[in-house]
């Protein structure tokens, strides 16, 4: 896609000097003749005046057509599109915001791409899904433009239900107020009853950390077939894998597998409950091999940086042809493959990083990228590509104050992390809503959770199997049920932390809440910081 914009680039650019040239050599000829000036000029001249100026409409027209703002991009012709919402001083947000656009369109999602002061009531209503990706300048300010939509839109007495959407807030951390205008876009598109997707993400000073989050959350919303390359490359350290296990032999649902990873150099990094772990996938060796031989390249090329070629393509997304023999020429036109996030499940008193996934298919039957990878291709002492990432929206609340943590399926994983911690701190007000498949099969962590309820370390457990005969259906349902015990923790101090499916889970449980406490209540958790979310 970026070769075909560049060749269209270099032919407009051409196309346009070419017809500059022409207008010049029209203007010249004006002044050419015996009867330039004073006099009226002559029919011709009149005529080279007249075929410069609709030469010079018809490129202006050109270039117009070529850069207009595209209302509906390519995809299902069924689905509504996804408007992409930009509020920029300095020109960055709407940078990321046609990145982000171009994501979802090759995701095949149709998009509308809108500066913010083109955004109104209209088209809010008639939107499903929505992203905002706004900047805050000074101490708080929204930028310059953004201001016609915060006096003629954010007033008026919307009802959003129908809405869900998620904000980008871009700012700077030595400012008091930082990413002000995206918190307060945020509140008011709450307050008026739409859906998050997920919760603010909040980007300091183009923290490259927080927008391959960002990109991570899109490939989620775009679906399984968004491989696109991260906009910037995580510096990976090497991990060993030490162990792997399969959590849920018999299950009618994807493997489930537990791993366990040592830092190649022996020292365990710090990190906190709630803590990412990134991971560089790989293609699997017998798949490069096989492009290798196919495309006429020697197993053994090496670059003139000296790698091999065959290492290259590894971590990169393999060319569907290659018009090139020459290997450094093809290396240089490769695209990386994008990084995978994974909640760690464990903590460093535990000696070592452990991580649960699900092992995805393609509609092929092939492993998915990153759990191929990690479950099928890698053996017991293999090198994992890692980078640890601070997830502070999700750090643990202090030890002096209740916790309610809510997951489904591999949303465990980071829950775990926090009872742990909890349990090693003498925090021993916890509670902990799980659901999953079958209890027989699905139940991660089973044994461990019912030991740590009978010594105590926590002294609510409530889960739910869907498949399985029992009084709920959801984890959703069972936190309905319990609503006069979720009230009266929150009235105790509790902090709410839901991990999970971002279709499904979290939003109903979004809603239990707000039933439960009422939506001023709900948002002045939100507020407080003491309702947080990871959902995926």
């Amino acid at each position: 896609m970026n070769r075909n914009r560049s060749t269209r680039a270099l032919f407009g650019n051409l196309a346009v000097g070419l017809g500059l040239l022409l207008i010049a050599l029209l203007l010249l000829r004006l002044h050419l003749g015996e009867r330039w000036w004073p006099a009226p000029p002559l029919a011709p001249q009149w005529w080279m005046a007249l075929a410069a100026l609709a030469i010079y409409a018809a490129a202006c027209f050109a270039l117009w057509w070529c850069t207009r703002q595209r209302d509906d991009e390519v995809g299902d012709s069924k689905e509504p599109p996804i408007l992409v919402v930009w509020a920029s001083q300095t020109g960055f947000a709407q940078q990321l915001a046609q990145r982000t656009a171009a994501q979802l369109r090759a995701a095949g999602h149709k998009t509308r791409l809108r500066a913010i002061d083109q955004v109104d009531a209209a088209l809010l209503d008639s939107t499903r899904q929505a992203l905002f990706i706004v900047s805050t300048t000074g101490e708080g300010d929204p930028p310059d433009h953004a201001l016609a939509f915060l006096s003629r839109v954010m007033p008026q007495p919307l009802k959003l239900p129908q809405l869900q959407y998620a904000v980008l807030a871009l700012g700077d951390k030595t400012y008091e107020q930082y990413c002000a205008f995206g918190h307060q876009l945020d509140d008011w598109l709450r307050a008026h009853g739409a859906q998050p997707l997920f919760d603010t993400v909040d980007v300091d000073n183009a923290d490259a950390e927080a927008l391959r989050h960002w990109q991570q959350l899109l490939g989620q919303l775009g679906g399984s077939s968004t491989e696109a390359s991260d906009w910037s490359a995580p510096a990976y350290q090497s991990w060993l894998l030490r162990k792997r296990e399969v959590l849920n032999p018999g299950s009618i649902g994807g493997k489930v597998f537990h791993l366990q990873l040592q830092p190649a150099d022996g020292q365990l990094p710090a990190w906190q409950a709630g803590d990412i772990a990134e991971i560089g996938p790989r293609q699997s060796a017998v798949a490069v091999t096989q492009w290798l031989q196919a495309h006429d390249f020697a197993s053994t090329t090496v670059l003139a940086d000296g790698r091999l070629l065959g290492d290259a393509l590894a971590v990169s997304h393999l060319p569907d042809s290659c018009d090139t023999g020459d290997a450094d020429a093809l290396a240089a036109s490769l695209k990386p493959l994008p990084h995978r996030e994974y909640s760690i499940a464990s903590m460093p008193t535990e000696g070592s990083l452990q991580l649960m996934l699900r092992r995805q298919l393609r509609p092929d039957g092939t492993p998915g990228l990153a759990s191929g990878w990690l479950c099928d291709y890698t053996a017991i002492g293999d090198s994992i590509d890692l980078r640890l990432r601070s997830n502070s929206n999700f750090h643990p609340p202090g030890n002096d104050a209740p916790l309610i943590l809510i997951g489904n399926g591999t949303g465990i994983a980071g829950l775990r992390a926090h009872l742990r911690a909890r349990i090693d701190a003498g925090a021993r007000r916890n509670w902990l809503l799980f659901g999953e498949r079958n209890v027989a099969h699905d139940f991660h962590f089973g044994d461990e959770l019912r030991q740590w309820q009978r010594e105590g370390g926590v002294e609510r457990l409530d889960t739910v199997f869907s498949r399985d005969d029992g009084a709920f259906h959801y984890v959703q349902d069972a936190l309905a049920a319990h609503s006069e015990v979720l009230r009266q923790w929150l009235d105790d101090g509790a902090t709410l932390l839901v991990c999970g499916s971002l279709q499904g889970m979290a939003p109903a449980v979004d809603k239990v809440i707000i039933d439960a406490i009422g939506a001023d209540a709900h948002q002045a958790l939100r507020i407080a910081g003491r309702y947080r979310r990871d959902v995926y």
